[in-house]
Protein backbone atom coordinates (compact mmCIF):
# COMPACT_ATOMS: atom_id res chain seq x y z
CA UNK A 1 0.00 0.00 0.00
CA UNK A 2 1.07 3.26 -0.84
CA UNK A 3 1.86 5.63 2.22
CA UNK A 4 0.83 8.90 2.95
CA UNK A 5 1.96 11.72 1.23
CA UNK A 6 1.44 15.45 3.31
CA UNK A 7 2.23 18.86 2.21
CA UNK A 8 0.69 22.17 3.10
CA UNK A 9 -1.38 25.02 1.50
CA UNK A 10 1.10 28.02 2.93
CA UNK A 11 -1.69 30.80 2.68
CA UNK A 12 -0.81 33.64 5.22
CA UNK A 13 -3.74 33.79 7.25
CA UNK A 14 -4.89 30.11 6.74
CA UNK A 15 -2.23 27.40 6.06
CA UNK A 16 -3.97 23.86 5.77
CA UNK A 17 -3.29 20.32 4.62
CA UNK A 18 -3.14 18.02 2.30
CA UNK A 19 -3.32 14.69 2.88
CA UNK A 20 -2.79 12.34 0.40
CA UNK A 21 -3.27 8.43 0.05
CA UNK A 22 -5.20 5.20 0.26
CA UNK A 23 -8.08 4.57 3.38
CA UNK A 24 -7.94 8.02 4.16
CA UNK A 25 -11.97 8.04 4.78
CA UNK A 26 -11.14 5.25 7.56
CA UNK A 27 -9.15 8.51 9.56
CA UNK A 28 -10.99 10.81 11.77
CA UNK A 29 -7.91 11.73 13.60
CA UNK A 30 -7.06 13.48 10.56
CA UNK A 31 -10.39 15.45 10.73
CA UNK A 32 -11.65 15.48 14.45
CA UNK A 33 -8.36 18.12 15.00
CA UNK A 34 -9.74 20.86 12.39
CA UNK A 35 -13.89 20.88 13.91
CA UNK A 36 -15.24 23.28 16.01
CA UNK A 37 -17.94 21.47 17.64
CA UNK A 38 -18.34 17.93 16.99
CA UNK A 39 -21.40 18.01 14.50
CA UNK A 40 -21.01 18.24 10.51
CA UNK A 41 -23.38 18.43 7.58
CA UNK A 42 -22.20 16.33 4.40
CA UNK A 43 -22.78 17.88 1.07
CA UNK A 44 -22.50 14.95 -1.69
CA UNK A 45 -24.23 13.54 -4.28
CA UNK A 46 -26.80 10.66 -5.59
CA UNK A 47 -24.00 9.08 -7.05
CA UNK A 48 -20.88 9.52 -4.34
CA UNK A 49 -23.61 8.49 -1.73
CA UNK A 50 -24.07 5.32 -2.58
CA UNK A 51 -20.35 4.96 -2.35
CA UNK A 52 -18.88 6.70 0.20
CA UNK A 53 -21.36 8.15 2.46
CA UNK A 54 -22.11 5.90 4.76
CA UNK A 55 -18.25 4.91 5.25
CA UNK A 56 -17.74 8.38 6.22
CA UNK A 57 -20.59 8.67 8.32
CA UNK A 58 -19.53 5.35 10.35
CA UNK A 59 -15.73 7.24 10.93
CA UNK A 60 -16.87 10.02 12.10
CA UNK A 61 -19.90 8.26 14.38
CA UNK A 62 -16.91 5.95 16.20
CA UNK A 63 -15.15 9.72 16.78
CA UNK A 64 -18.28 10.67 18.66
CA UNK A 65 -19.24 13.22 15.91
CA UNK A 66 -22.70 13.73 14.34
CA UNK A 67 -22.86 14.35 10.48
CA UNK A 68 -26.44 15.51 8.87
CA UNK A 69 -26.49 14.60 4.85
CA UNK A 70 -27.38 16.39 2.14
CA UNK A 71 -27.30 14.73 -0.95
CA UNK A 72 -27.90 16.87 -4.43
CA UNK A 73 -28.03 15.80 -8.12
CA UNK A 74 -25.25 14.82 -9.91
CA UNK A 75 -23.64 16.81 -13.00
CA UNK A 76 -22.69 20.29 -14.04
CA UNK A 77 -25.98 21.57 -15.10
CA UNK A 78 -26.89 21.45 -11.61
CA UNK A 79 -24.13 24.02 -9.94
CA UNK A 80 -26.90 26.16 -9.61
CA UNK A 81 -28.84 29.15 -7.63
CA UNK A 82 -31.17 26.71 -7.09
CA UNK A 83 -29.33 23.76 -5.94
CA UNK A 84 -27.34 25.94 -3.84
CA UNK A 85 -30.46 26.68 -2.00
CA UNK A 86 -31.31 23.38 -1.59
CA UNK A 87 -28.46 23.03 0.74
CA UNK A 88 -29.33 26.62 2.10
CA UNK A 89 -33.13 25.30 2.72
CA UNK A 90 -31.22 21.83 4.87
CA UNK A 91 -28.74 23.45 6.89
CA UNK A 92 -31.38 25.65 8.41
CA UNK A 93 -33.54 23.31 8.66
CA UNK A 94 -31.38 21.38 10.52
CA UNK A 95 -30.54 24.91 12.59
CA UNK A 96 -26.69 24.52 11.90
CA UNK A 97 -24.72 27.03 13.87
CA UNK A 98 -21.85 28.87 12.62
CA UNK A 99 -19.31 26.50 14.27
CA UNK A 100 -20.54 24.06 12.27
CA UNK A 101 -18.38 22.34 9.74
CA UNK A 102 -19.39 21.32 6.08
CA UNK A 103 -17.45 18.94 4.35
CA UNK A 104 -17.38 18.73 0.21
CA UNK A 105 -17.65 15.07 -0.42
CA UNK A 106 -17.69 14.37 -4.39
CA UNK A 107 -16.28 16.48 -7.60
CA UNK A 108 -15.77 19.63 -8.39
CA UNK A 109 -19.31 20.18 -8.57
CA UNK A 110 -19.86 19.43 -4.92
CA UNK A 111 -16.67 21.26 -3.76
CA UNK A 112 -17.56 23.95 -5.11
CA UNK A 113 -20.94 24.77 -4.34
CA UNK A 114 -20.08 23.72 -0.85
CA UNK A 115 -17.27 25.78 -0.65
CA UNK A 116 -19.23 28.98 -1.50
CA UNK A 117 -22.23 27.75 0.79
CA UNK A 118 -19.43 27.48 3.51
CA UNK A 119 -18.59 31.08 2.58
CA UNK A 120 -22.11 32.84 2.18
CA UNK A 121 -24.13 31.09 4.81
CA UNK A 122 -24.49 33.03 8.42
CA UNK A 123 -21.52 35.01 6.97
CA UNK A 124 -18.67 32.57 6.95
CA UNK A 125 -18.56 28.47 8.34
CA UNK A 126 -15.59 26.35 7.90
CA UNK A 127 -15.64 23.78 5.61
CA UNK A 128 -13.58 20.69 4.50
CA UNK A 129 -12.88 19.45 1.18
CA UNK A 130 -13.16 15.19 0.37
CA UNK A 131 -12.28 15.16 -3.06
CA UNK A 132 -13.61 11.95 -4.82
CA UNK A 133 -12.45 12.55 -8.53
CA UNK A 134 -9.26 12.93 -9.64
CA UNK A 135 -10.08 16.68 -10.77
CA UNK A 136 -10.82 17.18 -7.50
CA UNK A 137 -8.18 15.98 -6.09
CA UNK A 138 -5.21 17.61 -8.20
CA UNK A 139 -7.34 21.01 -8.55
CA UNK A 140 -10.07 22.30 -7.77
CA UNK A 141 -10.40 21.39 -4.13
CA UNK A 142 -7.23 23.54 -3.41
CA UNK A 143 -6.89 26.52 -3.56
CA UNK A 144 -10.65 28.19 -2.12
CA UNK A 145 -11.97 28.88 -5.34
CA UNK A 146 -15.84 28.37 -4.95
CA UNK A 147 -18.27 29.50 -7.73
CA UNK A 148 -21.72 28.54 -9.10
CA UNK A 149 -22.54 28.98 -13.11
CA UNK A 150 -24.84 31.49 -14.58
CA UNK A 151 -25.98 30.49 -17.71
CA UNK A 152 -24.57 33.40 -19.53
CA UNK A 153 -20.32 32.10 -18.30
CA UNK A 154 -18.99 29.85 -16.53
CA UNK A 155 -18.48 30.29 -12.14
CA UNK A 156 -19.32 33.65 -12.75
CA UNK A 157 -21.07 33.05 -9.05
CA UNK A 158 -18.17 32.34 -6.12
CA UNK A 159 -15.93 33.89 -3.64
CA UNK A 160 -12.18 33.11 -2.62
CA UNK A 161 -12.74 30.97 0.75
CA UNK A 162 -10.38 28.45 2.04
CA UNK A 163 -11.21 25.18 3.35
CA UNK A 164 -9.61 23.91 6.96
CA UNK A 165 -8.30 20.59 5.71
CA UNK A 166 -7.89 18.71 2.07
CA UNK A 167 -8.09 14.74 2.01
CA UNK A 168 -7.91 13.02 -0.94
CA UNK A 169 -8.10 9.01 -0.79
CA UNK A 170 -7.18 7.65 -3.49
CA UNK A 171 -8.75 4.69 -3.07
CA UNK A 172 -12.10 6.47 -3.88
CA UNK A 173 -10.13 6.52 -7.64
CA UNK A 174 -11.14 2.95 -7.81
CA UNK A 175 -14.96 3.95 -8.83
CA UNK A 176 -14.02 6.62 -11.12
CA UNK A 177 -15.61 6.05 -14.60
CA UNK A 178 -12.48 6.50 -16.85
CA UNK A 179 -14.08 9.62 -18.98
CA UNK A 180 -13.99 11.20 -15.42
CA UNK A 181 -10.66 9.82 -14.79
CA UNK A 182 -8.99 11.32 -17.86
CA UNK A 183 -10.86 14.72 -17.66
CA UNK A 184 -8.52 15.16 -14.05
CA UNK A 185 -5.30 14.39 -15.98
CA UNK A 186 -5.64 17.19 -18.48
CA UNK A 187 -5.36 19.63 -14.67
CA UNK A 188 -2.35 17.27 -14.45
CA UNK A 189 -0.75 17.57 -17.73
CA UNK A 190 -1.36 21.19 -17.39
CA UNK A 191 0.84 21.68 -14.26
CA UNK A 192 3.73 20.27 -16.05
CA UNK A 193 2.85 22.11 -19.04
CA UNK A 194 3.03 25.95 -16.90
CA UNK A 195 5.81 25.66 -14.54
CA UNK A 196 7.05 21.88 -14.02
CA UNK A 197 8.50 20.81 -17.08
CA UNK A 198 10.62 17.81 -15.06
CA UNK A 199 7.07 16.61 -14.08
CA UNK A 200 5.65 16.45 -17.38
CA UNK A 201 8.76 14.89 -18.63
CA UNK A 202 8.16 12.06 -16.04
CA UNK A 203 4.38 11.85 -17.07
CA UNK A 204 5.20 11.12 -20.47
CA UNK A 205 7.62 8.09 -19.32
CA UNK A 206 4.70 6.85 -16.82
CA UNK A 207 1.58 8.22 -18.44
CA UNK A 208 0.33 4.17 -18.64
CA UNK A 209 1.21 3.32 -15.05
CA UNK A 210 -0.96 6.54 -14.39
CA UNK A 211 -3.75 5.30 -16.74
CA UNK A 212 -3.65 2.09 -15.42
CA UNK A 213 -4.41 3.49 -11.91
CA UNK A 214 -1.01 2.56 -10.32
CA UNK A 215 -1.55 3.31 -6.17
CA UNK A 216 2.48 4.24 -6.09
CA UNK A 217 1.74 6.54 -9.68
CA UNK A 218 -1.30 8.12 -8.24
CA UNK A 219 0.03 9.06 -4.89
CA UNK A 220 2.81 11.46 -7.10
CA UNK A 221 0.48 12.26 -9.51
CA UNK A 222 -1.71 13.82 -7.03
CA UNK A 223 1.14 14.76 -4.21
CA UNK A 224 3.45 16.63 -7.39
CA UNK A 225 -0.13 18.55 -9.25
CA UNK A 226 -1.37 20.05 -5.28
CA UNK A 227 2.56 20.75 -4.18
CA UNK A 228 2.27 22.70 -7.91
CA UNK A 229 -0.89 24.46 -7.50
CA UNK A 230 0.17 25.04 -3.68
CA UNK A 231 2.79 26.77 -4.61
CA UNK A 232 0.78 29.31 -6.63
CA UNK A 233 -1.64 30.24 -4.43
CA UNK A 234 0.58 30.90 -1.57
CA UNK A 235 2.57 33.64 -3.93
CA UNK A 236 -1.20 35.16 -5.32
CA UNK A 237 -4.26 33.98 -3.18
CA UNK A 238 -6.99 35.98 -4.74
CA UNK A 239 -5.59 35.60 -8.20
CA UNK A 240 -4.37 39.35 -9.03
CA UNK A 241 -1.01 37.77 -10.27
CA UNK A 242 0.85 35.38 -10.65
CA UNK A 243 -2.17 32.32 -9.58
CA UNK A 244 -3.75 33.10 -13.30
CA UNK A 245 -1.39 30.82 -14.69
CA UNK A 246 -3.37 28.12 -13.45
CA UNK A 247 -6.45 29.28 -16.41
CA UNK A 248 -4.37 27.65 -18.88
CA UNK A 249 -6.65 25.98 -21.50
CA UNK A 250 -9.93 27.18 -18.93
CA UNK A 251 -10.72 30.39 -21.28
CA UNK A 252 -11.08 28.75 -23.96
CA UNK A 253 -12.51 25.71 -22.43
CA UNK A 254 -15.09 27.58 -20.36
CA UNK A 255 -16.25 29.39 -23.74
CA UNK A 256 -16.69 25.65 -25.09
CA UNK A 257 -18.66 24.56 -21.90
CA UNK A 258 -21.12 27.46 -21.90
CA UNK A 259 -21.73 27.31 -25.41
CA UNK A 260 -22.26 23.75 -25.69
CA UNK A 261 -24.45 23.72 -22.60
CA UNK A 262 -22.73 22.53 -19.03
CA UNK A 263 -22.45 18.73 -18.67
CA UNK A 264 -22.08 17.85 -22.26
CA UNK A 265 -18.16 17.97 -22.43
CA UNK A 266 -16.90 17.36 -18.80
CA UNK A 267 -14.93 20.45 -17.28
CA UNK A 268 -11.11 18.28 -17.82
CA UNK A 269 -12.25 17.77 -21.58
CA UNK A 270 -12.80 21.33 -22.55
CA UNK A 271 -9.71 22.20 -20.53
CA UNK A 272 -7.47 19.78 -22.78
CA UNK A 273 -9.18 20.89 -25.96
CA UNK A 274 -8.85 24.88 -24.66
CA UNK A 275 -5.10 24.17 -24.27
CA UNK A 276 -4.78 22.85 -27.69
CA UNK A 277 -6.00 26.38 -28.53
CA UNK A 278 -3.98 28.06 -26.59
CA UNK A 279 -0.91 26.33 -28.05
CA UNK A 280 -1.76 28.04 -31.86
CA UNK A 281 -1.76 31.14 -30.03
CA UNK A 282 1.14 30.69 -28.64
CA UNK A 283 2.68 29.53 -31.81
CA UNK A 284 1.23 32.72 -33.34
CA UNK A 285 2.78 35.41 -30.78
CA UNK A 286 5.41 33.33 -29.32
CA UNK A 287 6.67 30.97 -32.29
CA UNK A 288 5.77 27.82 -29.70
CA UNK A 289 8.08 25.12 -31.42
CA UNK A 290 5.51 22.55 -33.91
CA UNK A 291 7.04 19.82 -32.16
CA UNK A 292 6.60 20.73 -28.71
CA UNK A 293 2.68 21.38 -29.32
CA UNK A 294 3.12 17.56 -31.06
CA UNK A 295 4.37 16.10 -27.42
CA UNK A 296 1.49 18.04 -26.08
CA UNK A 297 -1.34 16.79 -27.98
CA UNK A 298 0.42 12.86 -27.85
CA UNK A 299 0.39 12.82 -24.27
CA UNK A 300 -3.31 14.57 -24.23
CA UNK A 301 -4.16 11.81 -26.24
CA UNK A 302 -2.57 9.20 -24.51
CA UNK A 303 -4.56 10.20 -22.10
CA UNK A 304 -7.46 9.46 -23.72
CA UNK A 305 -8.66 13.19 -23.82
CA UNK A 306 -10.25 15.16 -27.21
CA UNK A 307 -7.94 16.84 -28.88
CA UNK A 308 -10.02 18.32 -31.44
CA UNK A 309 -12.13 21.48 -29.87
CA UNK A 310 -15.95 21.84 -31.57
CA UNK A 311 -15.69 23.84 -34.13
CA UNK A 312 -18.07 26.73 -32.77
CA UNK A 313 -16.85 29.98 -35.32
CA UNK A 314 -14.29 32.32 -33.70
CA UNK A 315 -17.31 34.61 -33.03
CA UNK A 316 -19.04 32.69 -30.47
CA UNK A 317 -15.74 31.85 -28.62
CA UNK A 318 -14.86 35.59 -29.05
CA UNK A 319 -17.50 36.45 -27.52
CA UNK A 320 -18.05 34.11 -24.68
CA UNK A 321 -14.25 34.84 -24.20
CA UNK A 322 -15.33 38.71 -23.72
CA UNK A 323 -17.65 37.67 -20.81
CA UNK A 324 -14.97 35.79 -19.13
CA UNK A 325 -13.44 36.68 -15.66
CA UNK A 326 -9.93 36.85 -17.51
CA UNK A 327 -10.93 39.74 -19.70
CA UNK A 328 -9.16 43.29 -18.90
CA UNK A 329 -9.40 46.78 -20.66
CA UNK A 330 -11.24 45.19 -23.34
CA UNK A 331 -8.77 42.56 -24.08
CA UNK A 332 -8.42 39.31 -23.61
CA UNK A 333 -5.93 37.98 -21.31
CA UNK A 334 -4.74 33.93 -22.27
CA UNK A 335 -2.28 31.76 -20.51
CA UNK A 336 0.20 31.39 -23.20
CA UNK A 337 3.26 29.02 -23.34
CA UNK A 338 6.79 30.77 -24.05
CA UNK A 339 8.30 27.10 -24.34
CA UNK A 340 7.48 24.00 -22.52
CA UNK A 341 7.04 24.19 -18.73
CA UNK A 342 7.07 28.27 -18.72
CA UNK A 343 3.55 29.83 -18.65
CA UNK A 344 3.04 33.59 -19.22
CA UNK A 345 -0.46 35.91 -19.20
CA UNK A 346 -1.09 38.03 -22.30
CA UNK A 347 -3.69 40.07 -23.40
CA UNK A 348 -4.49 39.85 -26.69
CA UNK A 349 -6.25 41.23 -29.46
CA UNK A 350 -9.41 39.23 -30.39
CA UNK A 351 -7.96 39.88 -34.33
CA UNK A 352 -5.16 37.73 -33.25
CA UNK A 353 -7.36 35.10 -31.80
CA UNK A 354 -9.77 35.35 -35.23
CA UNK A 355 -6.53 34.88 -37.04
CA UNK A 356 -5.47 31.94 -35.61
CA UNK A 357 -9.18 30.18 -35.49
CA UNK A 358 -8.16 30.18 -39.78
CA UNK A 359 -5.45 28.34 -39.42
CA UNK A 360 -4.67 24.33 -39.59
CA UNK A 361 -5.49 22.65 -36.63
CA UNK A 362 -2.54 21.14 -34.32
CA UNK A 363 -1.36 17.54 -35.74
Amino acid sequence: MAPMRTLTVDIKDQPYPIHIGPGILDRADLIAPHLSQKRVAIVTNTTIAPLYLNRLKTTLAAAGIESIEIVLPDGEQHKNWQTLNQIFDQLIAQRCERKTTLIALGGGVIGDMTGFTAATYQRGVPYIQIPTTLLGQVDSAVGGKTAINHPQGKNMIGAFYQPKLVLADTETLNTLPQREFSAGMAEVIKYGLIRDLPFFEWLEVNIDKIMARSPEALVRVIYESCRNKAEVVAQDEREEGIRAILNFGHTFGHAIETATGYGKWLHGEAVAMGMVLALKVSGTLYQFPASDAVRVTRILDRAVLPIHPPELGADIYLDLMATDKKVEAGRIRLVLLRYLGRAEIQPVDREIIRTTFAQSPLQ
